[in-house]
């Protein structure tokens, strides 16, 4: 059996939320245009809930300021009813308040709109596998509120509750580069290994730690310490 290549696979599925009829459209027609299959379209909070749930795309391109619910709830709501969706939000402000919203909100990248369809293309496909994206000069800032969150105090622990399973040396590995704020390609170049494999032990972690996403896994590792190491 021939393993499958990159052109051969299913392409991804996205959909567009924003308010703004003619810019909407136009990141639809772009992304289309560029390989990607738009399931779905909106342009307020409730209707990207509805349309979100009903096309299940694997991400979301979502602008914050929309009326009716802000684009964080959407963001919060989607992510909780689907943990496996990726969200990339697409937004003019750049402030670090809004930043740090999204990705607590649970927000995989984050893109400023006046970033180029080439880098808009590059960070859906990225996103859609896990990797985050954001905007140059403010990846700094969420692995600094990553380090914040993890030296708040963690919910109390059940003392039933089985310990934490063992990851392997090159799961340790990973993660320990995770925290450090290495993106997956950035961690493939520096083990010398491919970009699917890092993909693959980076979900291995997730599912063996009971972690539902790239903040609380950064968060885990600087628990322990792993991103000083």
């Amino acid at each position: 059996m021939t393993e499958t290549t990159a052109d051969q696979r299913e392409p991804i599925k996205v959909m567009v939320v924003d308010d703004h009829p003619m810019w909407r459209d136009a990141v639809a027609r772009d992304l289309a245009e560029s390989g990607f299959e738009v399931v779905a379209t909106a342009g307020d909070g409730e209707q990207a809930l509805r349309r979100a749930m009903a096309a299940a795309p694997e991400v979301l391109v979502l602008d914050l300021n929309l009326p009716g619910k802000p684009g964080v709830q959407v963001c919060k709501e989607v992510v909780a009813a689907n943990p496996a969706l990726r969200v990339l939000v697409l937004s003019a402000s750049g402030e670090h308040a809004d930043v740090l919203e999204a990705v607590k909100s649970g927000a995989t990248g984050y893109l400023l709109k006046s970033a180029s369809t080439e880098e808009l293309r590059d960070a859906v496909r990225r996103t859609a596998v896990g990797d985050p994206v954001f905007t140059p000069g403010l990846a700094g800032l969420v692995l600094g509120e990553y380090r914040r969150l993890a030296s708040e105090p963690a919910p109390a622990q059940d003392t039933d509750e089985p310990k934490a399973p063992r990851l392997t040396d090159r799961e340790t590995e990973v993660l320990r580069l995770v925290a450090k704020g290495l993106s997956y390609k950035q961690i493939a170049e520096r083990l010398v290994i491919s970009h699917r494999t890092v993909q693959n032990h980076v979900q291995n972690t997730l599912g063996k730690l009971q972690l539902h996403n790239r903040v609380e896994l950064v968060r885990y590792a600087i628990e322990r310490g792993l991103d000083d190491e």
